[in-house]
C-alpha cells in the first residue's frame, strides 16, 4: 500500500485506544444516588480562605485540527490551492461560511462563534501554534508525554503534571475531594494525585440499591476495608467522604444563571457538574474533562462541526454561568497534537504537530491570539514542521507552568516539570 493510501484509511490505534478504554470502563461498577439532598451544601470545611484559582483542564482527545477551527485567515498560504482540500478549510471573514475575525488574522470557524463573547470580554485567550515538542506522531506516546509532563524526556515518573502539582502544595481547606476527573478512569494527567476520584456523572455517585439499608451497607464496607492492607482503607474512606460530600449537592435541580445553557450532552452536563461543585464550594481545586472524537482521518467536515459546536457552547455556557466566580477560576484547553496542514485522499486529515491552546478565566489576559507565526506565514512551505505540519511555537508547559506559579500558587515549576525551565508568555495579569 503506498503512503497516500496508508494516510487515508482511519487510525486504527486511535480507534484501538478507545475500544480498550470503553472495555475497561464498562467492566467498573456503576454507582447511583441514594438521595436528592438540597441545593446548598451542608458540609462545613475547616474555614481556611483559599486564595488559589480552581483549574479546570478539558482534554481533547484525538487532536484537534486547529487549522480548521481556528483558522490563520491573512497567512496567504493557507488558501494556496496546493494546501489542503477547500473543504477543509474556513473562508476568510465575510464569505459564506467564512471565519469569525478575532484580529485581522485569526478567526473562529463559524462553530465555535458562541467563544466571541468571551473572547471579546478579554477572558478567553487563543494560543496557537502551541502543544508539545514531542515528536511523535502516535497518540498513545503523545498522550504519555504531554500528561506526565515529560515531552522529549526519558522518564520514570509515573505521576502526571497536575497530580504533582497537588502532591506538592498541601490543601487550603482540608477538602476530602481535591480534585475530580469527569470521566470513568484517572487520566494520567491527574495520576497519582491525592484526594482525587474519577467520577464520571457526579449526581449519581453513591450507593447502589435501597436508600433504607445505606447506613447498613455503608457500615459493612468501612468494617472490610478497615482490616485491609494500605492504601485500600485510605482509598475506601476516601471514597465514603466523597459520597457525602457530593451529596449535598443538589446536581439534578442545579440551575445556571444569566441564560446559560449547557449542551445537553455529556461534555455539556460535564461542565454543569463542575460549575456546581465550584458554586458550592467544597474545596474543589481541579477539575479534568475529556471530549474525545478528534482524530478525523476521512470525512472531517460533519464529525469535526459537531466537536466543535459541543466545545464552543459548553465553554461559553460555563462563561456566563460562573461570571461571579471568574476570578477565581481558570480552564485551559489542549490536544496532544495538531493535524497536517495538507489534507488526505479521504477528505480528512493525519496526525500532524502543533494545533492551538484556549485559557480562559477571571485573571487571564486575553482578548487576543498568542501566536509567533513566523513573517505571518507559518504555513509557507519552508516553515511546515517536516514539511507537512504547523510547528509548534508555544510549549504547552509555559502556558500550564505561568498558571500554577501565577494563579495557584505553585513556587516550584522544576518538580511539576523536570528537566524543564519554562518561559512564562504573560498571559496571566
Amino acid at each position: 500500500m503506498d503512503n497516500e493510501n496508508l494516510r487515508s484509511v482511519g487510525c486504527d490505534e486511535y480507534e484501538d485506544w478507545t475500544r480498550r478504554r470503553f472495555l475497561m470502563q464498562s467492566s467498573r461498577s456503576t454507582l447511583s444516588t441514594v438521595a436528592t439532598p438540597a441545593w446548598l451544601p451542608r458540609v462545613v470545611l475547616s474555614g481556611a480562605e483559599n486564595s488559589r484559582d480552581t483549574l479546570v483542564v478539558v482534554f481533547l482527545r484525538g487532536a484537534m485540527d486547529s487549522l480548521y477551527t481556528i483558522p490563520p485567515h491573512g497567512d496567504p498560504n493557507y488558501y494556496a490551492p496546493n494546501l489542503r482540500d477547500p473543504t477543509l478549510r474556513i473562508p476568510p471573514p465575510g464569505d459564506p461560511g467564512g471565519a469569525t475575525d478575532l484580529d485581522g488574522f485569526f478567526g473562529l470557524a463559524p462553530q465555535m462563534s458562541a467563544l466571541l463573547p468571551a473572547y471579546q470580554s478579554g477572558q478567553l485567550l487563543v494560543v496557537h501554534a502551541a502543544g508539545s515538542p514531542d515528536p511523535s506522531r502516535s497518540h498513545f506516546d503523545a498522550f504519555s508525554n504531554m500528561e506526565y509532563g515529560t515531552p522529549l524526556q526519558t522518564s520514570d515518573l509515573y505521576s502526571g503534571w497536575l497530580a504533582r502539582h497537588l502532591q506538592m502544595v498541601p490543601s487550603a481547606t482540608g477538602a476530602a475531594l481535591r480534585a475530580v476527573a469527569l470521566s470513568d478512569l484517572i487520566p494520567k494527567t491527574l495520576a497519582e494525585a491525592p484526594a482525587t476520584l474519577p467520577i464520571a456523572d457526579p449526581a449519581g455517585f453513591g450507593f447502589p440499591g435501597r436508600a433504607i439499608h445505606a447506613t447498613e451497607r455503608r457500615e459493612a464496607l468501612q468494617l472490610s476495608y478497615s482490616s485491609a492492607d494500605d492504601p485500600l482503607p485510605a482509598a475506601a474512606q476516601s471514597t465514603l467522604d466523597t459520597i457525602d460530600l457530593l451529596g449535598t449537592i443538589d446536581f439534578q435541580n442545579y440551575a445556571p444563571v444569566g441564560g446559560a445553557a449547557y449542551p445537553e450532552t455529556p461534555f455539556g452536563n460535564s461542565f454543569k457538574s463542575v460549575a456546581a461543585m465550584v458554586k458550592a464550594d467544597i474545596g474543589l481545586e481541579a477539575a479534568m474533562l475529556e471530549r474525545g472524537g478528534w482524530d478525523t482521518h476521512s470525512d472531517q467536515v460533519g464529525p469535526i462541526q459537531t466537536l466543535m459546536t459541543d466545545l464552543s457552547n459548553a465553554m461559553a455556557a460555563f462563561h456566563v454561568d460562573m461570571q461571579n466566580f471568574m476570578n477565581r477560576l481558570t480552564l485551559v484547553v489542549m490536544t496532544e497534537f495538531g493535524r497536517r496542514a495538507d489534507s488526505n485522499g479521504s477528505a480528512g486529515t493525519d496526525h500532524g504537530h502543533g494545533s492551538a491552546m484556549m485559557v480562559m478565566g477571571g485573571n487571564i489576559d486575553g482578548g487576543r491570539v498568542l501566536a509567533n507565526w513566523t513573517d505571518g506565514a507559518l504555513l509557507h512551505p519552508d516553515l511546515l514542521y517536516q514539511g507537512d505540519s504547523l510547528d509548534v511555537t508555544t510549549d504547552y508547559r509555559d502556558i500550564v507552568a505561568e498558571i500554577l506559579q501565577n494563579r495557584l500558587e505553585n513556587p516550584s515549576m522544576s518538580d511539576v516539570f523536570p528537566n524543564y525551565t519554562p518561559t512564562f508568555q504573560g498571559i496571566t495579569i
